[in-house]
């Protein structure tokens, strides 16, 4: 017996099919690990102009994320409880409720993400959670250009 399963349904006439994130997605992205110090983190955003990064394992995956307002809070944490903010690991002050999304999300459906919050950037992760790369509003701004130049 030669069984061949159900074939896809071919996808109709005028339904645009949509780039993967992953062709527009930064593949380099600035990240830290937990046992950064707080200082070395803001020491990369105001060097490389960033407002963001994440946070990884030794493994890769993606653990939290450290944006600027988490350190701001440290100037608050300081005044009012005479921290000093050099002693101070980059676990102490990252979100750990990190919005990402897939390797296999298509554009369209990054877009309607980016819609619905407030967030600019995404990392994009692989089925395991590990950080694969970083799209952001820009990045999909990009992909909606090419799609205005190819089928509008």
């Amino acid at each position: 017996m030669n069984f061949q399963g159900v074939k896809a349904p071919d996808i109709p006439k005028g339904v645009q099919q949509y780039r993967p994130v992953t062709d527009y997605m930064t593949h380099e992205v600035i990240s830290f690990t937990p046992e950064q110090s707080i200082a070395d983190a803001m020491d990369v955003f105001l060097e490389k102009h960033i407002s963001g990064a994440p946070v990884i394992d030794e493994k890769g995956k993606i653990i939290g994320i450290l944006s600027e307002i988490d350190c701001m809070r440290i100037m608050v944490d300081e005044a009012y409880h005479n921290l000093h903010h050099g002693k101070i690991t980059v676990a102490e002050y990252m979100s750990n409720n990190v919005a990402t999304i897939s390797v296999d999300m298509d554009v369209l459906d990054c877009a309607q993400k980016f819609l619905r919050t407030h967030y600019r950037r995404f990392p994009v992760v692989d089925v395991n959670g590990r950080l694969k790369g970083q799209v952001s509003r820009r990045d999909i701004l990009q992909a909606t250009r090419d799609l205005k130049t190819s089928s509008w």
